[in-house]
C-alpha cells in the first residue's frame, strides 16, 4: 500500500508507525459516584494529584462540541483517539488505532487495538468513533467540530446548516454518513469524498474521540458526568472553580505516573503566578507578561522550575464580518499596518516574541516567511490616508477575555492604533474566554475582538480550512471567499504533498490581503511549577504531557 503522506517534516520520521501494517456562575457540583466493576479507578493519594491552572470550558465536555483551549486541554486527560501526537516533536502516531491503512488517501480502513475501555467498563469499538462522528456532522444536533467530518462521503447529506452555522427548519435526509463502515468490533472502513492526504494526521484531534453508548442513552447525563477513555476519569466539576479527574487503572495506553490533575480556573493570571511561586499551584503553561519586565521571573524562579518554548499558533485581532462596519477590506489592512508590532513586543514581553508574518506558525512544514508583506509591518502614514478612506464612523474598540493576561498587550494594540490613525481606541474587557467565545458563537460580537489559534494537529491545513474557509469549524468572523474556497479544496485534493502545499500558500496570501484576522505574534510562552514537579514537558499544543510529568 502507498505511504500516507502527512504534513510536517516530523511526520516523516514516525509514517510506519502511524500506518500500522501498512508502513485535546453557579457553585453546583457534580461528583462521580462509584465506577462499575469492570472498570476500576486507583485510589488517589491527594499528594501525587497535580493542581494545573486552565481557562474553563466553554460547553459541556463533549468532544465534537469542543473547540476551545480549555476545553480541549480537560479532553486530552479524559479522552484517547486514533492518532496521539508526540509530547515534544507534534509528530503523529497511532494510539487506539492499531493501523490505518489506504491506498490512495481516499479510502481508509482502521483497525483498533484490543483492551480498550471507556471508564464505566464497556469496550472502545469501531461503532463508538462511527456513531460519534456520525452524530457531530449531524447539524441538527449543533457540533461546533461538525465540520471536521466534511470529507467524509456523505456529510452533505447529514448536515445542511447554512455558511453561518444555523439550522434550517428542514432536517437533512439522512444521520449517518454513507462513507462510515463498521466492519466488525474492530474494524470500521472511512470514504472521503475525495483524496486528502491529511485525513490520518487530522484523527488524534478532539472532535475524533470516540463515545460510548451512554452518550446517546442519555445527552444530558454525560455532560454532568462525562465518560472518556483516556488516563484519567472525570470527578467532579465546580463551576468556577475547578474540574478534577483522576487516574484510570485500566487504561490502556501509557499510564501517567500521577493519580489525577485539578484543573483550576483563575479569573487573574498574576493569581495564578503567585500560587506557582509560592508552591500552591503546580503548573501553569502561559505566565503573565508582569513575569517579563526586567526579566523577574529569573529571579522569581530557579531554570529548574521553568521553561521558554515555542508552540503551533499565533496570536491575533479579528472582525465580526456580519457588523457591516467592518466590510471593506482597506479598513482591516489600515488597522494592521496602525499596529507597532515590534514595539508591542519590546514593551509587554521584553522582545520575547517574534511579529507574525503570516497565518502559519513557522514550525509547521508548508510555513513561508513574509507571506504577509508591508501589511504586517508598522506603516501608519499609509494606514491612516487608508483608514481616512474608508469613512468609518466612530471610535475603534477592541474587545478580549482577561482571564489569560490580554488585557495589557490588548490596550497597547489600542494606543498604537489610536497614534497610528488619530482616531480614539477603547479597550473593553470580558471576564472570562467563555463569555468572550458565547458572543461569537452567537454572533453578537460588535467590537474587534482578540484572536488566536493553537493547532488541533500538525498541519499548514489546519491553519486554514477550519478557519478561512466558508463555514469553517472555527470560522465565527463569518469570512468569505470563494476564491479562497477554490484554492483550499484544490489543495486538500492535490495529487502530492509539494502540490498541496503550494496550494495552500496561495489560498494564506488571498485570506492575508483580505485581512479578516490581523496576525501580530507567532506563539511562545514560558511555564512555571511548583518545586514538587519533575520530568516537566510543554506540548506544542501549549499543554503538559500528562505522561511523562512525576510527582516528588
Amino acid at each position: 500500500m502507498r505511504s500516507l503522506s502527512l504534513r510536517t517534516a516530523a511526520v516523516f520520521a514516525v509514517l510506519a508507525a502511524l500506518l500500522g501494517a501498512c508502513g485535546k456562575t453557579d457553585t453546583t457540583t457534580s461528583t462521580a459516584g462509584p465506577v462499575n466493576t469492570a472498570g476500576t479507578v486507583s485510589t488517589a493519594n491527594s499528594d501525587a494529584i497535580i493542581s494545573y491552572n486552565e481557562t474553563e470550558p466553554e460547553n459541556p465536555l463533549i468532544p465534537g462540541n469542543t473547540t476551545e483551549v480549555g476545553g480541549i486541554g480537560v479532553l486530552g486527560a479524559l479522552f484517547k483517539g486514533l492518532v496521539e501526537y508526540d509530547a515534544k516533536t507534534a509528530a503523529p502516531r497511532n494510539s487506539v488505532a492499531a493501523s490505518i491503512q489506504t491506498n490512495d488517501a481516499k479510502v481508509y480502513t482502521i483497525k483498533l487495538k484490543p483492551g480498550w475501555t471507556f471508564h464505566d467498563g464497556t469496550p472502545v469499538t469501531a461503532r463508538s468513533f462511527v456513531d460519534a462522528w456520525n452524530y457531530t456532522a449531524y447539524s441538527p444536533n449543533e457540533m461546533q467540530g461538525a465540520n471536521y467530518f466534511s470529507h467524509i462521503e456523505g456529510f452533505g447529506q447529514v448536515n445542511n446548516a447554512t455558511a453561518d452555522g444555523k439550522q434550517p427548519a428542514t432536517l437533512p435526509p439522512a444521520k449517518e454518513m454513507s462513507g462510515l463502515k463498521v466492519v466488525d468490533d474492530r474494524t470500521f472502513v472511512v470514504t472521503l469524498s475525495a483524496p486528502f492526504s491529511t485525513f490520518a494526521t487530522q484523527l488524534g484531534y478532539a472532535a475524533f474521540f470516540p463515545l460510548p453508548a451512554s452518550f446517546f442513552a442519555d445527552r444530558k447525563a454525560f455532560e454532568a458526568h462525562p465518560v472518556g477513555n483516556g488516563p484519567f476519569q472525570f470527578v467532579s466539576y465546580t463551576k468556577g472553580k475547578n474540574i478534577l479527574v483522576q487516574r484510570y487503572d485500566n487504561f490502556a495506553g501509557e499510564k501517567p505516573h500521577i493519580d489525577g490533575i485539578d484543573f483550576r480556573f483563575y479569573p487573574n493570571l498574576d493569581d495564578a503566578y503567585a500560587d506557582v511561586l509560592a508552591n500552591k499551584l503546580d503548573y501553569l503553561s502561559f505566565t503573565p507578561w508582569s513575569s517579563t519586565v526586567n526579566n523577574k521571573i529569573k529571579t522569581d524562579l530557579p531554570d529548574t522550575r521553568r521553561v521558554a518554548y515555542k508552540y503551533l499558533g499565533y496570536q491575533a485581532i479579528a472582525f465580526p464580518l456580519y457588523d457591516k462596519r467592518f466590510a471593506d477590506p482597506n479598513l482591516r489592512r489600515a488597522i494592521s499596518m496602525a499596529i507597532d508590532r515590534v514595539d508591542l513586543i519590546k514593551k509587554v514581553f521584553n522582545g520575547a516574541r517574534t511579529p507574525a508574518d503570516g497565518l502559519v506558525a513557522p514550525n509547521v512544514q508548508g510555513h513561508v516567511d513574509n507571506q504577509c508583506g508591508e501589511l504586517c509591518t508598522y506603516q501608519p502614514e499609509k494606514a491612516r490616508q487608508l483608514f481616512d478612506a474608508t469613512g468609518f464612523q466612530g471610535p475603534i474598540v477592541l474587545t478580549s477575555n482577561v482571564d489569560s493576561a490580554n488585557q495589557q498587550w490588548m490596550e497597547v494594540t489600542c494606543a498604537s492604533i489610536q497614534k497610528a490613525l488619530g482616531r480614539e481606541c477603547t479597550f473593553v474587557s470580558v471576564p472570562t474566554l467563555g463569555a468572550l467565545r458565547k458572543k461569537l458563537n452567537d454572533h453578537t460580537m460588535d467590537a474587534i475582538y482578540r484572536s488566536a489559534w493553537v493547532a488541533d494537529y500538525p498541519s499548514i491545513e489546519n491553519f486554514l480550512n477550519p478557519l478561512f474557509k466558508t463555514g469553517g469549524s472555527s470560522n465565527v468572523g463569518q469570512y468569505s471567499n470563494q476564491a479562497v474556497d477554490a484554492l483550499l479544496t484544490r489543495a486538500d485534493e492535490a495529487p502530492s504533498e509539494q502540490e498541496g502545499e503550494q496550494l495552500y500558500q496561495q489560498a494564506e496570501r488571498l485570506v492575508l490581503q483580505d485581512m479578516p484576522t490581523i496576525p501580530i505574534w507567532f506563539q511562545s510562552a514560558t511555564a512555571a511549577w511548583s518545586s514538587r514537579l519533575h520530568n516537566v514537558v510543554p506540548t506544542q499544543f501549549r499543554e503538559l504531557d500528562l505522561t511523562s510529568v512525576t510527582v516528588s
